[in-house]
């Protein structure tokens, strides 16, 4: 008994510091967070009635199209593991030039790397940084993924992604809302995604503050409620924002479709996702770029913005990137940045334009 008591807690011991271990090489943000904010001592303020652009863009960590991840395909046979130091520096020089040419006034990014064993460590936030006009040096980040190590064999190594907000304007203030995650097995879902919604104030001079905020959903989480757990969220702050008459835009990846594009899919396609979308309610209560009827129409190629890393698919195929917006942003214009944009990510970017009320 003596041995067996010994054996019992030799286990129980190996169990808690197996659990201490994961929990401190991972990441446990708090529900709602303030996040620092970087500005330029002469950063120049929005003014009421100016006209902006914001540009959105999954940037999918500078790796370009030249790949198939082991993740890009729903059984996780795709074949490579991580991009060419050459074709994320050919892929930094093209993200640039996007931005030089568009000149917006904001960026809202996702899926940025940090610290990450696939891109060599770099932080491509403070990269790009330095890559761009100085006028681009207000920021602010968020976190959603960071490991020091992942025990995947694609990975086996420490993993870091964030959102960023770069802007020409200062911001006054960053907040990071958790959203739900998946949940499969605990030691598991302790290294998985904790994705999030980025939000900053970028003061008006004359006005109330503008309220921009940026997110990338889940994605691959067929078999659970997660995604509709995200939508809830967004759908009860979006709400709460326009009972206080704030001004905001909410722009990302969502990784949903939008209604009535489901059925527009090769059936392989639709595996990722709901007959009915999740975002139905989204659409009901909120200004959406693009509608509905731009999602779906003739001419509903021009708002694909997502590229699958696919080698059957050779066009982007699907809309799963979006503005949506508060009812006085009325005269908001937006646009996918269809030109020569391909090769660049696997989303295409977008832009919006609109007056500061």
């Amino acid at each position: 008994m003596r041995i067996i008591t010994r054996i019992i807690a030799a286990i129980i011991v190996l169990i808690l510091a197996l659990a201490a271990l994961v929990w401190s090489i991972t990441f446990h943000p708090k529900d709602l967070q303030n996040e620092a904010v970087n500005n330029h001592p002469d950063a120049p303020m929005l003014q009421r009635g100016q006209s902006i652009k914001v540009l959105s863009w999954n940037l999918q960590y500078m790796a370009s199209k030249n790949y198939e991840f082991w993740y890009d395909r729903i059984d996780g046979d795709g074949p490579d593991i991580r991009p060419s130091r050459e074709d994320m520096e050919a892929t930094y020089a093209e993200v640039v030039r996007i931005i030089e040419e568009q000149k917006p006034d904001v960026l809202l990014l996702q899926e940025l790397h940090d610290d990450a064993v696939r891109t060599d460590h770099e932080d491509q936030l403070q990269r790009l940084l330095s890559m761009l006009p100085p006028e681009y040096s207000n920021h602010s980040e968020a976190f959603y993924w960071q490991a020091g190590f992942v025990p995947l064999p694609q990975i086996m190594g420490s993993a870091g992604m964030k959102l960023a907000v770069i802007s020409k304007y200062r911001i006054d203030t960053a907040t990071r809302h958790q959203l739900a995650t998946i949940k499969t097995y605990p030691l598991y879902d302790e290294f998985n995604f904790k994705r999030a919604i980025q939000e900053v104030q970028l003061p008006v001079y004359g006005g109330e503050p503008l309220v921009l905020m940026n997110t990338h959903f889940d994605a691959f989480a067929q078999g659970s409620d997660t995604m509709q757990k995200q939508v809830a969220y967004l759908e009860q702050l979006l709400t709460q924002k326009t009972k206080d008459e704030e001004t905001w835009l909410i722009s990302g990846d969502f990784n949903l479709l939008p209604p009535g594009q489901y059925s527009m899919l090769p059936e392989a396609a639709q595996n990722y996702y709901q007959a009915k979308t999740e975002l139905t309610g989204i659409y009901e209560q909120f200004s959406v770029v693009p509608s509905a009827e731009q999602a779906t129409g003739n001419d509903a190629a021009q708002w694909f913005t997502h590229f699958p890393n696919r080698k059957e698919i050779n066009a982007p195929d699907r809309t799963i990137d979006y503005f949506v917006h508060s009812k006085n942003l009325a005269d908001l214009q937006g646009q996918v940045l269809q030109d020569n944009t391909w090769h660049i990510s696997d989303h295409l970017p977008m832009v919006a334009s609109f007056t500061i009320p």
